[in-house]
């Protein structure tokens, strides 16, 4: 990272406050070739160089203001950048755009910004929410159905607090986002409450959020309940790691119910000071749907990681996604899938500044 001048800058102006404001610009820039088998229904191949393998890209700015007696005002913009083209990653500040202040009480941010599942369970994900290749923020169902967590969320204020006792260490964290509909204060609304505490080498995490979703034409709304138990323990050279994540989601429609379970179980092994070995398997039970109609897919994941410094790594990974009843899956979240196996192999660099 590259501290700007801000300080200095201000100083020209007027000294007393120089001292006491910073702004931080960031990014992390990854660029992969990636391949991938079972790209249509005809189980179709190609060939790709795409943004982002272990990280999506972005660039931000990160800035704080001492105003005394152990508080600040921080703020935070960041947006995506799509690698292979140099287009914007939706808008310019699509992934965070918030004010807060932070002191002893904790941190209270406004605006938009990750939501407190995103923040809490990262860690707990061995791929770190990969794009190539995760399944731990969101996976493929049934069809274009996807299964998971809320990622980032605008109109949010979102508290977290880091704390200590003898040695443990624990963090709580709360999230609200306002629907801004008319007439229902609860159409459109999300709330987040999560909990994480660390005692030596052992980590748990719990989230719950509840997404409701924008008003339908019946005056009802979607709303989703998903709740996460993961846990981490690190050997020392080894570390390993378990999720599991519970997904319900009531349809305004009065339709059935869609539900299901996904579960995740993984290692990181520093084989040398420079190489991270990194193994996951991901699998969700379908629940809810006629016989025969349950994916019930899987996948399996390998990622060797070099670091050539502290801000620059190259890496390889691949992957193999697998479903049940001749239904589609893929090894990306993001995709759909078109047949009931896909394969996938991806190699890159990542550098963070």
């Amino acid at each position: 990272m590259k501290k700007l001048a801000v300080a200095a800058a201000l100083a020209m102006i007027g000294g007393t406050a120089a001292a006491q404001s910073n702004v931080t610009i960031y990014g992390l820039l990854d660029m992969n070739a990636s391949y991938n088998n079972g790209g249509d229904a005809n189980g179709g191949k190609q060939f790709k160089v795409n943004s982002g393998g272990m990280n999506t890209s972005r660039w931000g700015l990160r800035g704080s203001e001492d105003l005394g007696n152990g508080l600040k005002a921080i703020m935070q913009l960041e947006g995506g950048i799509v690698m292979d083209t140099g287009a914007a990653d939706g808008d310019i500040f699509g992934r965070q755009a918030n004010v807060g202040l932070q002191g002893d009480f904790g941190k209270v941010v406004v605006g938009r910004s990750y939501s407190t599942t995103y923040d809490f369970l990262i860690s707990y994900d061995p791929m770190g929410y990969a794009p190539q290749y995760s399944w731990a923020t969101s996976a493929g169902a049934t069809g274009a159905r996807k299964d998971g967590m809320l990622t980032t969320i605008s109109n949010l204020v979102k508290y977290q607090y880091d704390g200590k006792a003898d040695d443990i260490t624990y963090k709580l964290g709360a999230s609200y986002a306002a629907g801004e509909t008319v007439g229902n204060n609860s159409a459109g609304a999300k709330y987040i409450l999560a909990g994480a505490l660390t005692a030596g080498p052992a980590s748990v995490v719990a989230t719950y959020e509840k997404n409701n979703a924008a008003l339908a034409a019946n005056g009802q709304y979607d709303q989703s309940t998903v709740m996460h138990l993961a846990g981490s323990y690190d050997f020392g050279v080894v570390k390993g790691f378990a999720g599991y994540r519970n997904f319900k989601k009531t349809l305004a429609t009065g339709a059935a119910d869609q539900r299901s379970d996904t579960y995740w179980l993984g290692a990181n092994y520093a084989v040398a000071p420079n190489w991270t070995l990194t193994g996951t398997y991901y699998w969700q039970d379908i629940k809810n749907l006629a016989a025969g109609k349950d994916a019930d897919p899987s996948m399996l994941v390998a990622r060797a990681k070099y670091a050539l410094s502290k801000r620059t790594d190259l890496y390889v990974a691949a992957a193999y996604a697998k479903a049940k009843n001749g239904l589609a899956t893929g090894v990306s979240r993001d995709d759909a899938g078109f047949a009931n196996s896909q394969s996938g192999a991806t190699i890159g660099m990542q550098h963070r500044f």
